[in-house]
């Protein structure tokens, strides 16, 4: 019987040389960059520090409440009235909605949060501004916030103090407002008396920062503690004096020439990881109007966004 013949040589050769050179494709030649989507990360890396966070990631797209009109009806009118931390956002909107819908008429006031919250339920105006979110109690009686920016809430002392420099921890602020701390000195600032001017509770802004920096608790009684009669920034900023302490919204205090923003917990306003920041909204009743469908649908199209935060 005949023996079987196996391949000749030269092919277990030839086999060799295409598995070796494969090998050497996938080990060295493949790009690495597209290896299962895994980052390269630089060598030495675990001495490398990482930057300071100085400015905030870019905003989500608000969320459109309603469609964007392409029309509304000549006469429509709408009233709104609230915080005062939305009075530019206010007028930026009612300029840019007025021009693109002839006929139209935008009525704005700033009475404070809760006062603006409190109309809308006696059904005098139309929307509410707000910078702080509902209570329970006011989303059972039919309301609902719509977001329509972000805010910072700055902590300020006036120009010319020379108790405080470089600013202040998050717990520092919570006990000079707590009334607890009542002298610079305590907080790495030279000796001085500090007068703390509070925002009323009407305040949307008083009632965020006393959540956002008190934890909920109370502001303090102490002699040093003024609250203002009225929610203003230009009245608060006119009693900082040399020793006073106040606060407000970024946006309305960031170019003040009579005011100074401290840092807390070393980072500006700016920063993304800055400690007391917010959401502003419009608060409608339920069941909405055509005007007030048309408004919020415009207020959060980009185009809205774009008239509330820049203007034009």
């Amino acid at each position: 019987m005949s023996q079987r013949k196996g391949p000749p040589p030269i092919v277990f050769i030839l086999l060799f040389i295409v598995l070796l050179g494969g090998g050497y494709w996938w080990f060295f030649m493949r790009n690495p960059t597209q290896q299962d989507n895994v980052q390269i990360l630089p060598k030495n890396n675990q001495n490398q520090v990482a930057p300071e966070v100085t400015q905030a990631p870019v905003a989500a797209p608000i969320p459109e409440a309603f469609p964007s009109p392409n029309s509304v009806s000549s006469g429509t009118d709408i009233r709104i009235d609230g915080s005062t931390t939305m009075v530019t956002i206010n007028q930026n909107l009612k300029r840019s909605f007025e021009r693109k819908f002839q006929g139209t008429s935008i009525l704005t006031s700033a009475t404070g949060s809760s006062n603006g919250i409190n109309a809308l339920i006696d059904s005098k105006i139309d929307i509410a501004a707000t910078s702080r979110p509902l209570k329970p109690e006011e989303k059972a009686q039919g309301l609902v916030a719509v977001p329509i920016a972000s805010d910072a809430i700055a902590v300020i002392v006036g120009r010319d103090n020379s108790f405080i420099q470089e600013g202040l921890t998050s717990a520092q602020v919570k006990d000079i407002f707590e009334g607890k701390v009542n002298n610079w000195s305590q907080v790495g600032g030279s000796n001085g008396s500090i007068l703390v001017i509070n925002r009323p509770p009407v305040s949307g802004t008083h009632q965020t920062f006393k959540k956002l920096a008190l934890g909920g608790n109370d502001f303090g009684t102490t002699p040093n503690i003024t609250t203002l009669p009225r929610d203003e920034t230009t009245g608060l900023i006119r009693v900082l004096g040399l020793n006073g302490i106040g606060y407000a919204t970024f946006a309305q205090v960031q170019n003040q020439s009579t005011a100074r923003v401290l840092r807390v917990d070393g980072v500006t306003p700016e920063a993304a990881n800055y400690p007391y920041t917010r959401e502003l909204f419009y608060v409608y009743k339920n069941p909405p109007s055509s005007g007030v469908k048309a408004f919020l649908g415009y207020a959060t199209s980009p185009e809205g966004q774009q008239a509330a935060l820049i203007g034009n």
